[in-house]
């Protein structure tokens, strides 16, 4: 069953900046979504699903609400070192 992502008007917002900054688009973010290289604890009930893009590390944070994944925000970063966890 595919999972359903639903974006909030923040993470729509912020997408288009950093789409307009680096041509971040928004199915590359729903592909690090659904393809995360890794996915990471954030804040209380947040994860974030991470991959190495444009030269640095494209962040979105989400929360699972059953079958959905709601989008809080996106970003990218160039400090790979302090979000990369290694294995």
């Amino acid at each position: 069953m595919e999972t359903t992502i639903v974006w909030t008007k923040h993470a729509e917002n912020r997408q288009r900046e950093w789409e307009r900054k680096l041509g971040i688009t928004r199915s590359e973010v729903e592909d690090v979504l659904r393809n995360a290289e890794q996915v990471v604890a954030g804040d209380i009930n947040v994860r974030v699903a991470q991959a190495r893009k444009h030269g640095g590390v494209l962040r979105v944070a989400f929360v699972e609400e059953g079958e959905r994944k709601k989008v809080i925000t996106v970003y990218w970063t160039s400090k790979v070192q302090k979000y990369w966890r290694e294995k």
